[in-house]
């Protein structure tokens, strides 16, 4: 699969959109005024077996052994147990209110007294003997790791079946399973395996090594994109932690013992031998709705206080898009009074268009399983820093006797389908020509044999200079990790009757190094100044330039020739070092309106409106925690949330074909995501820069301004164009998302799952005498040497789809043409 979009996997396969359990059941639990019970309790009769309601009261539960009846309860009203039969649907059970424990629980608000209540007195003897998992006792660790990754159509019925969609493909619906999480009918559409050999250090620094084994495809056939999609919303985490990380969202933990007592109701409900191990079970649920919480139960060991067992379900009214339902199981071996081990974790992810009961979604599950943990066998530091080829042959091409020894649990009936059912769909004509027009719209490319024609978003343009714009173009594709590529495009404006173009090539000559070099040549119109941090990006270019999304004068266009040749290298991940030299020379594209004269000689009023010049670069990228996708020349980033650290300096070089100027620049950028536990998530940006050398306008740094509707990060969105330029700055932007940590808890808006925003941004800069001295340009140019700031508050995740800012200068409120109050807007596809 080529480059996609992340959300795209998801939206695929929504449009896209027989089981050996001895007994299933489901229903509702009720009060005697007929309103429903949440949170209750329902298990098999003598068992550990069960499951909770629902906020709405709704449940459903199987299982593989043969049970009669069921058990359900809940504090404050009498146990009920239940006769079933082994296919028993749609169950209505009501419980009785208990006069004799009325004193003790709130019926009607659900919420649990703290005081001498024995669950939570058995928790904070778990927060007492709290380890994070037995692995960081020791100093070295290894153990062997399984993982299983799949995705499967749910809700399918046979009017789904019946539908012209797949006709021609009806054979896929031979492998229809059924969900013991959720009861739904599910069918399989991709499943991928890996075994890990890993290796941990704790001491001196954590370090974490793992070796990729072996892997085994099916669904897609280059499915490297679905793979680290997957990996990147199911990441690690630690129930003990006091949040628990899932879609980017920080979901409080029932273990958690800074916000556990506050945000949940716990209940001790029963004990039980698990693995020749006394436990107590304990049911906890949310005090609140539509907050990042969980529901469900856990077994905690008589003795050492260890979580044995737990089940996390996410609450449906959680403010999270585009997912229905999220559960999460993981079991632990207990060794000892301090050793505890994970065992399987198993999480099951519901995505969805919406949250009603009977839409169809998409099932994400990932099941990963640990055996085989040896401690303290001592390796080198040098040890953990080596990698494995993760792209040998042989990785991917184990034999089935492999698979048979080294699965810590085997595939069903239907999963073991999954592989051939997949390799016949992927050769049917209808099925090709759906996944083409979904990888259209995901890539924005239209994909031939070895080429790719697009962008198509790019397409057609339109501003003041160039009036209606067309734009064909297209890159090299030999299969998505290709050592090489070539990309350009040529342009059309109707109104300057002018063609421009852009070609650029990139080959990677040392793939374990990435040693790359590069070239490019482009002429074209556009907005310069849209960022303070340079770049010499030959095919670059800023949708600023197309008044399509302009509010204001899109008349100061630049006509811009750019040549540039590279070299990048990466001595270690994510730390790349890059020495570059370009060429380029600037002019108005509309010199009646607006443009960028610099004084040759002041007192004869000798003046140039072009400027020629030549500079070599040498730039410091360290994205810590980067995530990419594929090995060839050009890689697919899997998330943004990961901190960037960018150093670059330039030397502009008089003379050189011509060259103007000699100058020097230095500019550094960090970008750094934070997540504040349940409180959201904050991204600040630090930028400060200076050159040194007389420069014109063309090359100074101009404060990026934003004259469009939209909300664009890194730019100011109460600034004109070219109100602000420097040759020294210093600029930060904060922006925190509350995650609807706020709005959830008003009733009248709790439904809608707004998120609310806050952010502040400032900037202060100067210019020197002698570069305003340069100045012969129409725009008097100043610089904010008091510092200048505006701030905005903002209401997102509208229709799921959008966000709306309303941002307010905070001074410089006296400059001729100030924009003083604004109102902007995004789109996005974010969880």
């Amino acid at each position: 699969m080529k480059r996609k979009f992340k959300v795209t996997y998801i939206f695929f396969l929504l449009a896209f959109s027989v089981s050996f359990a001895q007994v299933k059941i489901s229903g509702v639990v009720l009060d005697v005024q007929n309103k429903t019970i949440p949170f209750a309790n329902i298990v098999f009769a003598g068992s550990t077996e069960g499951t909770v309601s629902d906020e709405n009261g709704k449940f459903y539960l199987e299982s593989d052994k043969t049970y009669s009846e069921i058990e359900v309860s809940f504090l404050g009203f009498e146990t009920k147990t239940i006769t079933i039969k082994s296919r028993d649907f749609n169950l209505a059970i009501i419980l009785q209110e208990s006069a004799d424990q009325l004193d003790e629980v709130f019926i009607y608000s659900g919420k649990v007294k703290k005081k001498g209540n024995p669950a939570i007195d058995i928790l904070r003897k778990v927060w007492e003997k709290k380890r994070q998992n037995g692995i960081y006792l020791f100093d070295q660790y290894q153990y062997e790791k399984y993982e299983k990754l799949e995705f499967d159509m749910n809700n399918v019925d046979s009017s789904f079946m019946k539908k012209k969609l797949f006709k021609g493909m009806e054979f896929i619906f031979n492998s229809i399973d059924t969900s013991r999480i959720t009861g739904k009918s599910f069918l399989p559409i991709f499943i991928n395996e890996s075994v890990y050999n890993s290796y941990g250090k704790n001491k001196d620094g954590q370090k974490l090594r793992e070796d990729l084994v072996a892997n085994k495809n099916s669904g897609f056939n280059s499915n490297q994109n679905v793979i680290a999609f997957i990996k990147d919303l199911y990441v690690e985490y630690n129930i003990y932690d006091s949040y628990i990380k899932i879609f980017d969202k920080s979901f409080v933990s029932p273990i958690s013992k800074a916000s556990g007592i506050s945000t949940y109701n716990y209940v001790l409900t029963d004990s039980a031998y698990i693995n020749n191990k006394w436990c107590y079970n304990i049911l906890y649920y949310p005090r609140r709705k539509s907050e990042l919480t969980f529901k469900g139960d856990f077994w905690v060991n008589d003795s050492t206080f260890a979580i044995k067992e737990i089940n996390m379900q996410a609450t449906r009214s959680a403010n999270i898009n585009w997912v229905k339902d999220i559960y999460i199981e993981q079991e632990f071996d207990v060794l000892n009074d301090s050793v505890f081990l994970l065992k399987r974790d198993y999480m099951l992810s519901d995505f969805s268009l919406n949250k009603k009961n009977k839409s169809k979604g998409v099932y994400g599950r990932r099941t990963t399983m640990y055996k085989d943990y040896k401690f303290d066998e001592k390796k080198e530091p040098s040890f953990y820093n080596e990698k494995i080829n993760v792209y040998d042959e042989e990785i991917y091409n184990k034999k089935e006797d492999f698979w048979g020894e080294n699965r810590q649990e085997k595939l069903n009936e239907n999963e073991l389908g999954i592989y051939k059912m997949l390799d016949t769909l992927t050769t049917v004509p209808k099925f090709k020509q759906i996944y083409n027009a979904i990888s259209i719209l995901g890539s924005g490319y239209i994909e031939f044999n070895n080429f790719d024609f697009g962008s198509i978003f790019s397409t057609i343009g339109k501003n003041d200079v160039e009036g209606l714009r067309l734009r064909v173009g297209g890159r090299t594709y030999l299969g998505g990790n290709e050592p090489w590529r070539l990309q350009g495009y040529t342009a059309y404006g109707f109104e300057d009757n002018q063609f421009k173009y852009g070609l650029s090539g990139k080959w990677m000559i040392n793939p374990k190094s990435r040693f790359i070099i590069g070239a490019g040549n482009r002429r074209d119109v556009e907005q310069i100044g849209v960022s303070l941090t340079s770049t010499n990006d030959v095919l670059g270019r800023s949708f600023a330039s197309s008044s399509f999304f302009a509010s204001g004068d899109n008349s100061k266009l630049t006509s811009i020739n750019l040549s540039n040749v590279f070299m990048s290298v990466e001595p270690r991940e994510n730390l790349q070092f890059k020495i570059g030299a370009s060429f380029r020379t600037l002019k108005s594209a509309s010199p009646e309106t607006f443009n960028l004269d610099y004084w040759i000689d002041k007192e004869n009023e000798l003046k140039s409106s072009e400027v020629i010049q030549s500079e070599i670069d040498f730039s410091i990228r360290y994205t810590p925690n980067r995530k990419t996708i594929g090995y060839g020349v050009e890689r697919n980033e899997v998330t943004d949330t990961y901190s960037t650290l960018f150093l670059n300096y330039s030397q502009g070089i008089k003379g050189v074909f011509n060259s103007d100027f000699d100058y020097q620049k230095i500019q550094l950028y960090y970008r750094q995501p934070i997540l504040i536990g349940g409180f959201g998530r904050m991204f600040t940006t630090f930028e400060v820069g200076k050159t040194f050398g007389e420069v014109p306008l063309g090359l100074l740094n101009v404060v990026p301004g934003n004259q469009s509707y939209f909300t664009i990060e890194n730019s100011y969105a109460l600034l004109n164009y070219y109100e602000f330029v420097t040759d020294t700055y210093a600029s930060l932007h904060i922006e925190h998302n509350f995650n609807g940590r706020f709005l959830s808890r008003i009733p009248l808006l709790r439904k809608l799952n707004l998120r609310e925003l806050v952010g502040i941004k400032g900037v202060w800069g100067e210019i020197s005498d002698k570069n305003l001295a340069l100045n012969a340009s129409n725009i008097n140019y100043v610089a904010p040497t008091k510092g200048y700031y505006e701030y905005s508050v903002g209401i997102g995740n509208i229709f799921k789809v959008f966000r709306i800012d309303f941002s307010w200068r905070g001074n410089y409120k006296d400059v001729p043409d100030a924009n003083k109050f604004a109102i902007k807007g995004a789109f996005g596809f974010h969880f």
